[in-house]
Order: C-alpha cells, then structure tokens, then sequence
C-alpha cells in the first residue's frame, strides 16, 4: 500500500505539472523514476523491491505488454507502406549497427564475454520516444522526423526480442525456473503471433453474429476485452504475450478500426498509466548499490552508448537520404531506451545465465541515463523548429495517440 499511496502522490504531482513540462526540460516520466528511487532501500526504505521481487516482473511485463496492444492499433499499413524507406534504413542497418557497437563496448571495456555482449546490444538497441516526445508529439516537427522515430521505435522492440531469446539461450547455463531451449523459444514466437491474430479475428466475427454487438457506451470495452483475454491465454500456453500483444492491436484496427476508434482514449490512458508504474517500480531498484556495482568501463560504455554509437549507427544508415542534416542530427540524438529494455533487462536477470547480474546492472544503469539525458532535452531541442509552445496560463491539451503514420503526433509522457 506504501507503494500505492506513492504512486497516487507521484501522479497527482504528474498532472499538476504537465503543462510546465510541456514548456521546459521537467520530465513526468523522470518525476516517477526519481520517486520511485526516493522511496527506496537506497534512500528512505519505505518499499522493498528486488529485481527478482513478483511486482517488477509483473509491473514490467505488463507495461510493455500494454505499450505493445495499442502501438500496434495504431500501425497504418497504407501509410508505412507510402514512406517506408527510412524507417526501412534505420531498422535495417542502423539497429543492427548500433547492437553491434554497444556488444563491442561491453566486451571491451565491461570485461562480459562475447555471447553476454552481444545480449547487452541486443537488450538496448530498442528505442522509446516516449522519453522524447517534444519531438514526436508536435505537428509543428516535420512528419518524416516524426515517423522516422515512431516507426522505428514501434517495430524494433518486436525485432530485437528473438535475438535476445536466442542469445540468452546461448549464454547458459541458466536458472532451472527458466526454459531456454531454441525450439522452445520458436513455439512461444509462433504461439503468440498465431494468437495474437486469431483472438481479435475471432471476436471480430462475434461482433458480427445477429443479435450481438456493443452499446456504444461500452464498445471501448470490447478491445480491453481482447487484450485481457489474450494476455491471459499467452501466459496459460506460454506463448509470447509481446508479440501477441502488437500483433493483435495491428489486426484489431484492421478489421474493426470503429472499436479501434473507440478504444483510444482509454487506450492512451491504459497505457500512460502502465508506462508510470513501470517507471516507478523500475525506479526503485536505482539504489547506491546498484551505481557502485558498475565498474569505470562500465559508465564509460553507458556513455559512448547514449553519444556515440547510436547517433553514429543512425547517421550511418541516413546516408545521402532526402532528410536534411538536422534532422538527421535530432534523430540520431533521440535513441532513448524505454520499456522494452527494462522487460529484456529482467529477463537476462531472471535466467540465471553466468554473468547476467553484470549485464543486468549495465543494461539498467543505461536506461536511467538515457531516461534522464533524453528526457530532459527533448524541449530545448524541439525548439529548433520554432514550435509554438503554450501560454503561462494554457491548459495543457489531453495526450496524443502514438501512431505509426506520418501525421499524427505521439503522445507526452
């Protein structure tokens, strides 16, 4: 209750502070990873979490699980496949080149060895702009920036969990309570893909039958519905709720785009709440300890990640494309790890393999910096296109939907 009373005191605090955030560099998402961090063992000890306590793993899990349901309602396939080249780019070769880079620096300067360096890059090449969204939340930046690194962070976190799968397989021995057989691991893949485009075909088809059919009152209830049900299911049959989870949002707006329509705004409003708790939780594992148990290459990895190798993977792969130079630039800055690393960095953890507590406090000491660094200098960027930023006294406008298309904003975190 100690961390209930804290989250409802946190987001009291979010709100009232929203429309200052809008306008300068205070972050509502680095407010609840602060929070959460005040209240802990490291410093007032009013909650105790361990990454192996249940509500981080299931915290984690269902936030991402939430981001992943109405990411994919928000993929326009028409759109995508209008301006695909560079997303195309920065999926193809830049996320390849930047999992290459961070592997190569954890090898050399954390001292892990090759198959437990290639998991680190494989765990923080994902992106979130959801730390960013100063940039990807205003019609005033130009669309292509904006789908740039919406589309990019939207699909990444689907690509890069096979590979971590497949790696922490390799990395064994690990922990008895955690299956991490290559065949396994592909049955979950299937499993969850196959459900996550059964379920919502088949509650589409309900809504057809004669006699049924949603109050327009409760319709928003309808996918809620879908995704409760298949988060369920994928954990009885052990499918990937992930992947189930995008899948399943990206059917669901195909074939019934009026529920889709429907469910949005509570949709926004699950997932920004889901988004808070898993910061907060996230939060108060940053003890003293976990900084201290991060050796000098260690934060100097964590550097060269955040101001190196992905702005230089990025850059890399926007070669001679029609984006102008600064763009380029904003683009390459805004790589910030989000949710997905967090639920990756806590299965490395959770598998018991050699040296996953290493990479667990090098994967985890990257993400906060990346929360506060990009949080915090999305607006002073977002400037340089001349956005017209609020009053003193504006009230501050309701949350955007995160799309995939290139016109509409994302959402403010």
């Amino acid at each position: 209750m100690v961390l209930v009373a804290v989250f409802g005191a946190a987001l009291l605090v979010a709100v009232l502070l929203s429309g200052l955030a809008a306008r300068t560099v205070l972050s509502t998402s680095l407010l609840f990873l602060a929070a959460g961090a005040l209240v802990s063992d490291g410093f007032l000890g009013l909650i105790h979490t361990t990454p192996a306590s249940p509500i981080v793993a299931v915290t984690a899990d269902l936030a991402l699980f939430t981001v992943l349901f109405t990411d994919g309602m928000h993929v326009a396939f028409p759109a995508l496949r209008a301006a695909w080249r560079h997303p195309a780019r920065a999926l193809g070769l830049g996320m390849p080149l930047a999992f290459a880079g961070m592997a190569l620096v954890a090898h050399v300067l954390v001292g892990l060895d090759w198959t437990t360096s290639l998991l680190v890059g494989a765990v923080l090449a994902p992106t979130d702009p959801v730390f960013a969204s100063a940039i990807v939340g205003r019609k005033e930046v130009p669309a292509r920036l904006r789908q740039l690194l919406n589309v990019e962070s939207g699909l990444n976190d689907g690509l890069a969990l096979p590979v971590v799968l497949v790696l922490i397989a390799a990395a064994g021995p690990t922990s008895p309570d955690f299956e991490a057989s290559l065949p396994t691991i592909g049955l979950e893949l299937v499993g969850g893909l196959a459900l996550g485009v059964v379920l919502p075909l088949a509650v589409n088809a309900l809504v057809r039958v004669p006699g049924l059919g949603a109050e327009a009152r409760l319709q928003p209830l309808l996918p809620l519905a879908t995704g409760v049900i298949l988060y369920a299911a994928c954990h009885l049959t052990h499918a990937n709720p992930y992947l189930a989870a995008f899948s399943a949002g990206a059917v669901l707006a195909s074939v019934a785009p009026d529920s889709k329509a429907a469910f949005e705004p509570l949709g926004e409003a699950l997932a920004e709440l889901s988004k808070f708790a898993a910061l907060l939780v996230f939060g108060a594992l940053l003890t003293p300890a976990l900084f201290g148990g991060l050796s000098l290459g260690g934060y100097a990895a964590v550097v060269l990640a955040i101001v190196l190798i992905r702005p230089a993977s990025l850059l890399l792969s926007l070669v001679r494309s029609r984006i102008d130079r600064r763009e380029q630039l904003v683009a390459a800055w805004f790589g910030p790890k989000g949710f997905a690393s967090v639920v990756y960095g806590l299965l490395v953890l959770q598998a018991g393999i050699p040296q996953g507590e290493r990479a667990y406090t090098l994967i985890a000491v990257c993400i906060a910096a990346s929360i506060v660094v990009h949080s915090s200098t999305d607006v002073p960027v977002a400037r340089l296109f001349h956005l017209d930023e609020p009053g003193p006294g504006a009230v501050p406008l309701p949350a955007q939907p995160r799309t995939l298309t290139p016109e509409a904003p994302d959402a403010r975190a």
